[in-house]
């Protein structure tokens, strides 16, 4: 492949590094490549050719002797903004990723890198800029990073945009996405950009709470409502009046309940259990579902006005399997809170690892991811997170089954079979019935419900081991 340039010109790059040895290496595989090379050894030599000449692409270090690549950055932008701006560092530190992604970096790797995939990057780079010369302004062309949202993929900013705009708008919102792609952190970054961010966010998980407390819990309770109602308690919705309320797996809100939850979208007014006063409250509803509330609607089990009303700016969040390129930034955020957390020294990911990573499915989203992450860095503590420790740690969901893909036998009952599935899943999550309902692809009310109905206590299966 030809070396993409400038102008018909050698591509010009400036390495920004004060270790010697690291600045020659860069050199040398840039040179190889045809590329034209200059090189500073720190802030302020870097500063002063920044200001006398421009450059195609600028590579610089983070952490350096006389300053930082932040520095550099901010210079970048004051002086030529639309040059392009990749910071390296061995630190892997996630909140200067989100710095450096607002900022205007248009990529954030982490030492060791390989330098085919570093070419690779800046090759990339550089001819995004050439093909799009005309839509230079669009200041949202490649990347994002907020504090709550980690990625740089094109999908993800469609939704993040889209985020945006219902903040302001202060509309209702419904979040339909796959579990595990960050559903509850979306509503969350859509309270805090609007105008209620200052007032509460309350989330409600409609699966988690029993079908007989799920009234009480979201419009409250007067005294003696019913038995054991010794005292007047606000429900949900007035708790968070003034803010924002998740709604979270709607699709599990019990079909006699729809209606009421209907008549407070529509008028912004709430009844106690057991009063028959009017409470106005003032808040904006975010419904978030993993599952098809358009086929709900169709066989009966959720209300299509209710359906209508909630889905006033819908929005979906891609599946982690969608936006591979944004594995890699999700890693190192994980590998830098979870690491903080246990307060061990934040890890390298090598090139190989990441290479490993972005080459899986990852079904469970990032949920999946950072479960594996906390895993890989909890059993090994060392200061390089290899390719082999994603061999030894990864071990796809079903992989049990697989090494013993015995069929049952033909006319056995569903009941039998469903029983038998249902164990072979709780064996494999070792018993937490969140996760295997979500492998099975079910709410966890259904999930409780099927345990009660065959008898499953899970905590049977914590060390079993699957069978069939």
């Amino acid at each position: 492949m030809a070396t993409p340039s400038l102008n018909a010109e050698p591509v010009s790059v400036l390495v920004i590094d004060d270790e010697p040895g690291m600045r020659t290496a860069l050199q040398a595989n840039f040179l190889r490549h045809g590329w034209q090379v200059d090189l500073a050894k720190g802030v302020e030599e870097a500063n002063a050719l920044i200001k006398r000449q421009t450059f195609d692409l600028i590579l610089s270090d983070v952490r350096m002797r006389d300053g930082s690549g932040f520095e550099v950055l901010r210079a970048v932008r004051n002086t030529c903004p639309e040059t392009p701006v990749i910071l390296l560092t061995a630190y892997g530190s996630v909140p200067d990723a989100v710095t450096s992604m607002r900022d205007g970096a248009v990529d954030y790797l982490t030492k060791p890198v390989a330098f085919d995939r570093l070419q690779a990057t800046a090759a990339r780079i550089i001819r995004q800029r050439s093909d799009s010369e005309p839509a230079k302004k669009a200041p949202q062309t490649t990347e994002i990073c907020t504090s709550s949202i980690v990625g740089r993929s094109p999908l993800l900013l469609k939704t993040i945009n889209r985020a945006k705009a219902a903040a302001t708008a202060n509309a209702d919102v419904l979040i339909e996405a796959e579990s595990g792609t960050g559903k509850e952190v979306l509503a969350r970054f859509i309270h805090e950009s609007g105008s209620r961010s200052n007032a509460p966010f309350v989330a409600v998980n409609c699966a988690a709470v029993p079908e007989t407390l799920l009234e009480s819990e979201l419009f409250g309770h007067a005294k003696g409502a019913f038995t054991g109602a010794n005292s007047a308690k606000p429900g949900k919705f007035e708790m968070a009046n003034g803010g924002t309320i998740l709604l979270d797996e709607i699709g599990e809100m019990p079909l006699g309940l729809q209606p009421k939850l209907l008549r407070v979208l529509q008028e912004r007014e709430i009844q106690r259990l057991g009063e028959s006063r009017n409470i106005p409250v003032n808040l904006r509803v975010i419904a978030t579902t993993n599952a098809s509330l358009t086929s709900m609607v169709e066989n009966g089990t959720f209300r299509s006005d209710l359906y209508y009303r909630l889905n006033v700016i819908p929005l979906s969040i891609p599946p982690l399997r969608d936006r591979r390129e944004d594995v890699p930034l999700l890693a190192a955020y994980f590998a830098e809170k979870f690491s903080n957390e246990s307060q061990r020294p934040v890890p390298v990911l090598s090139a190989g690892f990441l290479d490993r990573l972005e080459g899986q499915m990852w079904p469970g989203n990032v949920r999946e991811l950072a479960n594996f992450m906390r895993r890989v860095l909890s059993l090994h503590p060392v200061g390089v997170i290899e390719e082999e420790h994603f061999l030894e740690e990864f071990k796809p969901a079903g992989h049990e089954q697989a090494a013993n893909p015995q069929l049952p036998t033909a006319g056995t009952p569903i009941a039998v079979l469903e029983r038998m599935h249902l164990e072979n899943t709780l064996a494999l999550a070792k018993g937490n019935r969140t996760h295997a309902a979500e492998m099975l692809g079910i709410s966890i009310r259904t999930m409780r419900n099927k345990i009660r109905e065959y008898g499953l206590p899970p905590r049977r299966y914590s060390s079993c081991q699957t069978y069939l």
